[in-house]
């Protein structure tokens, strides 16, 4: 395609404009020859950095905010306002605009985004649309930059039926509102979940943390909000946005009947049960419903459609044997961890709750000793063990998370994470409940930037069989 079709809003030179270019990307180690590169502007390193090596990688031509020297390739520097917005254009003109037949949902929120956008997809598809979602479940980041959040759609509505309608969730995390990564999508509704402690040490406070989520809900990106109004900032956000607002809360359920094997309650009128268990999943269902409602879904069908859902991966999922419970879940925040804890007591019957978790590391430091204080209160015995230390000395954040923790606390190190799940199950009797955190749907920890396969559930389930 030439690269004049692909940028038309710019005014290039007649034989810029002629070159041919077939690909869109902002990473330079993807680049290949016939790609047009984005060296966008980051708050840590400027994409522009890597100029030398899109070019070297097969790049045509390099878009950017400021003048490269001594490449052999066009260089088109624009505006800091402009570049992100040009990138989803230029992305859209190679990878077709698929949003154009699409409808499109954001969440965002601290937690539960993926069980959102993946609840949506699902009850979209048991209603007869076509539906999918995007985030930590389909990318390596939970909200992909242009290039590659249209490839990923582009490749989901390949399989879609035609002549149904479409929804495609996606999830949107602080981080790329902050770096714009999805400027020029719009979406047709836009949710909020909660907001709650991390990423402070990329936002440094809770202020600059909300405002980086709010970004989502202005008029030029969304249609309408769906919004959690029993988080304070929820409740905030309700009332400053200038968009059509629905307001979701606890309180559209009644009757709410809870199990460790299913959940009942009564939504509009309508008895909705689901195979999906947690406390916390009964709001991450009801924002689910809101979203697709405003859609346009029947609420009658849509009530129905819930007893068709899966659980989400690494979302509450239990495993059973001989009378011992054991539930994985992603919970990587100190109030996750403690909505987890609290649901997880309010449902066992009897017996003892044991936890198995840590940190990851390089990620907000400053949520290491609240996780450990939760874990600590809310379990009766409690295994401090590795997550995703990346390039941290795994001792050193245990270190962290159970430095501040009363002297009688029963808490035990065992660094191995396989060791601790096993420890932890063998300690359980019948009855016990063994709660395994930090990690849910990941199957690979990163470790001296060594990838090693470690799957909690598969490694769960291993030890189950074995007893």
């Amino acid at each position: 395609m030439r690269l004049g079709d692909v940028l038309c809003d710019l005014d290039l030179a007649a034989s810029v404009a002629a070159l041919e270019v077939d690909r869109v990307e902002i990473d330079s180690r993807l680049c290949a020859p016939g790609t047009l590169f984005f060296g966008l502007p980051g708050t840590q390193v400027d994409g522009a950095t890597y100029a030398n090596m899109a070019a070297a990688n097969g790049a045509r031509c390099v878009v950017t905010t400021h003048e490269i020297e001594g490449l052999d390739i066009p260089v088109l520097v624009v505006s800091h306002d402009e570049i992100f917005r040009l990138c989803t254009m230029a992305a859209c003109a190679i990878v077709g605009d698929v949003q154009r037949d699409l409808t499109l949902v954001g969440v965002t929120g601290t937690n539960a985004k993926t069980s959102v956008c993946t609840m949506v997809a699902e009850l979209s598809q048991a209603i007869g649309w076509n539906g999918a979602s995007v985030g930590t479940l389909t990318n390596a980041r939970t909200t992909p930059a242009a290039p590659e959040m249209l490839r990923t759609i582009k490749e989901f509505t390949s399989h879609f039926a035609s002549a149904t309608r479409a929804v495609v969730a996606i999830e949107m995390s602080s981080h790329a509102l902050d770096q714009q990564r999805i400027e020029g999508l719009r979406f047709q509704v836009a949710a909020f979940t909660n907001l709650t402690h991390d990423h402070l040490d990329y936002h440094h406070d809770m202020e600059g943390y909300f405002k980086a989520k709010a970004l989502l809900f202005r008029s030029s990106m969304a249609d309408r909000a769906a919004i959690w109004i029993d988080d304070p900032y929820g409740e905030r956000l309700a009332s400053e946005l200038e968009i059509p607002v629905q307001r979701v809360s606890r309180n559209d359920a009644s009757q709410i009947e809870l199990t460790l094997d299913s959940t009942s309650f009564i939504w509009r009128g309508h008895s909705v049960r689901t195979s999906i268990i947690g406390s916390y999943n009964v709001d991450n269902l009801l924002m689910a419903l809101a979203i697709v409602s405003l859609l346009g879904a029947d609420d009658a069908e849509l009530a129905a459609a819930a007893a068709s859902l899966s659980p989400v991966a690494g979302r509450f999922n239990l495993l059973k044997n001989r009378g011992i419970s054991a539930i994985v879940d992603f919970a990587h925040t100190p109030e996750g961890l403690r909505r987890l804890l609290v649901d997880i007591l309010e449902l066992k019957p009897q017996g003892r709750l044991i936890t198995v978790f840590g940190c990851s590391g390089e990620r907000d430091r400053t949520k290491r000793g609240a996780m450990g204080r939760v874990a600590c209160e809310l379990s009766d015995a409690v295994f401090v063990t590795t997550d995703d230390p990346r390039f941290e000395d795994p001792n050193a954040i245990i270190d962290e998370i159970v430095r501040d923790l009363p002297a009688n606390t029963n808490w035990q190190r065992l660094v191995d994470r396989r060791e601790a799940i096993t420890a932890a199950l063998d300690m359980a009797l019948e009855g016990d409940v063994v709660v395994v955190t930090g990690r849910g749907h990941e199957t690979m920890q990163l470790v001296r930037g060594q990838k090693i396969s470690f799957d909690d559930r598969a490694v769960i389930s291993e030890l189950m069989k074995r007893a």
